[in-house]
Formats: C-alpha cells, structure tokens, sequence
C-alpha cells in the first residue's frame, strides 16, 4: 500500500528522458588492454624520434622538418586519444577510484611522452628569425606553417630543454594535481536544499525555478556548502596564484595575463580594450535588471533573483523536444552542420543526465583528430539547459569540421574557440522565438536570453577584473585570506550591479566553486569576446542571408591554421578596431530596448 508523503518531502525531478543518454568511449578504445598498448606504442615513438632528432631541428630543411611534424603529430595522436578516454571515463565519476588512479596513470604517462618531445620546441624556437621565415614559406611547411608561427613569436618565453622537462614533470603533482583536488572535492560535496542533499549542479540549477522561496533556499545551502569547504578551496585558489606566477616569472611574462594573451593569439592592448567597452556600459547591466525587477513584481531583486524565469521561460523541457530545437536551428541554417549535430546524438558522442560524482557544468572534449568530440552534459529540463546543449554543439561541431586541420591546427585559441558555441546559441534562441507567437512568452524568451548575454559578456568581464585583482595581491602582496577573496570578489561584482541587484551576504562565498580560475587562469574573457564576436557574425548572417553560412562553416574548418583577425577577417569582421566591442555592445543595447518595448503591452507599462 501506498503512503503519502509528508508536505514539505523534497519532490522529485520529473524525468527528462535524458537518464539513459551516456556517452560510448568504445570508439576510442575496445579494452584497457588497448589503451595500454596504445601508451606503451607512443612512448616508444617518442624516444625513438628523440633519438634521431635531438640536436638536429635547426639543420633540417623543409621537407625534412615536414616529415619530422608528420610523426610528432601522430605520436601526440595517439597519446591524446590516451588521455581523452582517462579524463572523459573520470569525468562521469569522479568519486571512482579506479578511475582516478587511470586518469593519473595516464597523465604521468602522458607527461612522459611530452618530455621525450619538448627537445622540439626548444630547437625550433632557437632556429634564426629569418631562416625561420623562409622555411616558413616553403609549401612543404604549409600544414604545420602557423603552428611553427606561433612557435617562433614564443621565442623569449621558452626555457632550456632541461628546464622544460622538469616544469613538466612537476606539473602532475604541482598545478594538474591541484585541478584534479578541486574537482574531486566539488564532486563529492553535498548540499541540503529543504531536506535534499544535492550535487552542487542540482542545487545551483534551483536559482532558476520560478519559486522565490525555493531560490533563497537553494543559495543559502549552497552558500553554507561552500562555507563548510573554504578551508581547502582557499588554500587550492593560493596554490594555482603562486603557481601561476612561479610560472609567468620563470617564463619572464610581463603580466599575470601575458601567457594567456599569447595563447589567444590576441595583443594586451585589443583585451584592455575590450575590458574598457564592456565597464564603461555597466549602466546597461543596471538598466536590464531594473526591468527584470519590475517584470518580477518585486520591491527589491537579489542576487538569487537574477536567473529568475518570467512566463514561458519556465516551462520544462524534454531531452527529445531539446534534440529536435537544437537540430533543426543548426540545420535550418546549414544542412552538412545539421547532419554533424545528428551524429552526436545517435553516435553516442553525448553523457547527458546528472550523476552522483559527476563533474558539473558541461563541456565539450575535441578529443583528438583521428577521434571524434565528446560532449558531457548536466541536462534537467530548463530553458537555459537548451541553450548549453546548443552551446556545446556548437564546440562539437567546430571540433569535428575543424579536425581534418591534424593535431597542431584542430585547436582555436580561447577566445576564437567560443564563436561558434555562442553562434549555435543564437541559432536555437532565434528559432524559439520565431516559433513562439505569444508576446509575453516572446519577451519570456528575450529576457532569458539577455540573461545569458549579461551573464557571457559583463559578468564574466567582471571575474576578469576579480582575476586581476587577486594574481596582482598574490604576486605584491603575499597569500590571501577567505576575506580578501571575499572582498575582492564583492567588489567587482558590486561595481557591475550597482544599485539594481542587492548582493547577500551569503554570495560573498561564490567565487570558491568557479572552475575556470582554477583550471584555466585568465580565460573568462573569451567568452565576452565570443559573445560579442558572434553578435557581429548574426548581423552579417541577417544582411547577406543563406549565403553566408559556407563562408562561416569554411571559417570552423579552417579551426586554428592562422591568426584569428586574418580568420574572422575573411567574414569582413575587423577584429583589431578598438570601435569593434561598441558594435557588439550596441547590438545588447537594442535587445534590452526590444524587452523594454515588448514590457508595455505585457501589463508592465509603468
């Protein structure tokens, strides 16, 4: 006989239908066996080329170089396919030791073969400037020529072979063992939301439910969660500052942000510019949650109002309604990336349902270019998760288009390689509002998707600047206090908000659990690049029309074979005028002014 259940019991989630969604790695490897031999072949490889070519690069010929690039690739291949099965097996359960202790098998395994091979690097980067660029300009050279580019322009920052190897070595129990302690302890951790004790993902996904209450509830667990770890979260952001600057001084960077910058293939003055546009139209920020308030009904908004659903925007959404939105907003705008979209869903390429242990968020892994992209997902049936599925097929299928440029091209900088993950967003948040008549559902949509839009493009400037505040205290200033963290993070944030959201207390904890400062330091730019990079690319897709999808698809293929303003340049986009941020910027101006309009006629025309 059945019992009822008391009042306030915790419900549970109804199913989406993405529970049996998980991902198949038999495509990278049949059998452990398989990836053993697979490790074993590389680090043979490795010493083997070593062996021959150590001492040797600055007196090969083009040819010669070329035939030398074409076996490190397939090493660093199948190495990488090694890798990617280990991380990706880990990612889905973290708290497997099993899985942790191949992941770190493979790492160290992985370290090894990077040692054997740093002696490239180093020889190449001493070659003569201008002997450098006339092999750069033989056709021999031409598949691995912006590769070697970058390479050479790195010049001043790489170390001696020994040096080199020893950075190495120690990075596997220096600043990837940290990373790895971080996920691990995030993965593991529990908070009690009325009773329930949830992951941190379904806990943070409760401050989009459209119950306020249900809101406060969630951020007050997760803050106390967070207050319980702040002992170890504290002492692991301390360790990844000192290393990072242990790093950029051995390295002799200029700047905490200089490596990265280089790595994005983007000057410091272009960043400092765009950092400039985004704080100088905070007033935009305040202007939006102003409305988003009123549309609410309430006096005041708080920081666990801010992703707070109006009408339509609440609805939830089944995995196969998320598959056919996704697919048909790819495919409506070009067939061959619809076919690509298709293939992560039946291929088994996709782990979508939350899991205990499993890492949060979402991402998507290129893997390696004879392989094919992984996609992990935490999917619960929101709007906005419909958005990160986009998202992240958009990084698929970039990855996939993009693999056919071989191991040293496949990969974009950061800040190029959120473009089509945002692209493939708009896609799909286009074709939901084109299909939805209702103007109050209409303005629904437009809201969550300027949520989303001040979330990618002002808040993540604002963890640029809490970034910058915290590396320069750690280098001039010693290691920080929960409290300095505290403050330096309510700080920024209070500076973006101004009077229109009331920060708690409690959100004085919530730079603790942000994995991009932790895993990659200085990368949260990119996503506000790529925000306003993609708004660009839409208003020149509205102007031209169909035609204009080959040129961006030939733009994902080409993945990382040049600089990304000579890429993006092909599109017409002048990624180098300073004046180019206020375009993008202009453009989020008039979608707040079209919620501002569509807010009248909806009951709100105070």
């Amino acid at each position: 006989m059945s019992k009822t259940p008391p009042a306030d019991a915790p419900t549970a989630p109804p199913p989406t239908g993405a529970e049996d969604v998980r991902w198949t790695l038999d495509d990278l490897y049949a059998s452990a066996a398989d990836l053993d031999a697979d490790l074993a072949t590389a680090e043979a490889e490795a010493a083997d080329l070593a062996g021959r070519l150590r001492g040797r690069v600055g007196e090969l010929g083009a040819a010669e170089l070329a035939g030398a690039l074409a076996e490190l690739a397939d090493v660093h291949d199948r190495a990488g396919r090694a890798y990617t099965y280990a991380y990706l097996a880990w990612s889905t359960d973290t708290e497997d030791p099993a899985r942790g202790a191949l992941l770190q098998r493979v790492r160290e395994a992985y370290t090894r073969v990077g040692q054997e091979l740093v002696f490239f690097d180093v020889e190449w980067a001493a070659v003569e400037p201008d002997r450098a660029r006339t092999l750069l300009e033989s056709p021999e050279l031409a598949p691995y020529r912006h590769y070697l580019e970058l390479k050479t322009e790195a010049r001043e920052h790489v170390l001696s072979e020994p040096e080199e190897k020893i950075l190495a070595e120690k990075a596997v129990t220096g600043w990837s063992a940290w990373n790895r302690f971080f996920d691990e302890t995030l993965g593991a951790a529990r908070f009690r939301v009325r009773g329930e004790s949830l992951p941190l993902q379904q806990a943070t996904v409760k401050l989009y439910d459209a119950d306020r209450s249900l809101r406060r509830d969630a951020a007050k667990a997760v803050t106390e969660g967070l207050v319980t770890l702040e002992r170890p979260l504290t002492y692991v952001f301390n360790t990844v500052l000192a290393d990072t600057a242990s790093s950029d001084r051995l390295r002799h960077y200029p700047s905490w942000i200089a490596s990265r910058n280089e790595a994005n293939e983007i000057d410091g003055a272009s960043v400092d510019a765009l950092v400039e546009a985004v704080t100088g139209r905070y007033a935009l920020v305040e202007r939006f949650y102003a409305l988003k308030r009123r549309l609410l009904g309430l006096d005041r908004l708080y920081d666990y109002d801010r992703y707070a659903p109006t009408g339509e925007a609440d609805r939830f959404v089944t995995w196969d309604e998320a598959r056919e939105q996704v697919t048909a907003a790819y495919a409506g705008f070009d067939a061959e990336m619809g076919g690509v979209v298709e293939r992560f869903f039946d291929g088994r390429w996709i782990d979508a349902p939350p899991a205990p242990g499993k890492r949060g968020g979402a991402f998507s892994h290129g893997a390696v270019p004879s392989a094919h992209p992984y996609i992990l997902m935490n999917y619960t049936g929101t709007l906005r998760d419909v958005q990160t599925l986009a998202h992240e097929l958009g990084h698929g299928v970039h990855q996939y288009l993009a693999r056919d440029q071989g191991v040293f091209h496949a990969d974009t900088p950061l800040t190029t390689a959120e473009t089509a993950s945002v692209f493939g967003e708009m896609l799909t948040f286009q074709r939901m509002l084109e299909t939805t008549p209702s103007p109050s559902d209409r303005l629904a949509l437009l809201v969550g998707k300027i949520d989303d839009t001040m979330a990618t493009v002002f808040r993540q400037v604002t963890m640029n600047r809490f970034e910058d505040r915290i590396h320069t205290h750690r280098r001039e200033r010693g290691e920080l206090t929960p409290d300095d963290f505290a403050g330096h993070w309510m700080a920024t944030q209070e500076a973006m908000y101004g009077n229109a959201v009331t920060l708690t207390e409690g959100y004085r904890h919530w730079w603790s659990y942000i994995p991009h400062f932790v895993h990659t330091p200085g990368y949260v730019y990119a996503y506000a690049f790529g925000e306003l990079l993609v708004l660009a690319l839409y208003a020149r897709y509205q102007a031209e029309g169909p035609g204009f999808a080959r040129k961006y698809r030939d733009l994902l293929a080409a993945g990382g074979s040049d600089w990304p303003h000579v890429l993006v340049g092909r599109l017409g986009i002048d990624l180098r005028d300073p004046g180019f941020w206020d375009q993008g910027l202009d453009a989020v101006e008039a979608l707040v002014a079209e919620a501002e309009r569509l807010a009248v006629p909806s009951g709100d025309g105070q």
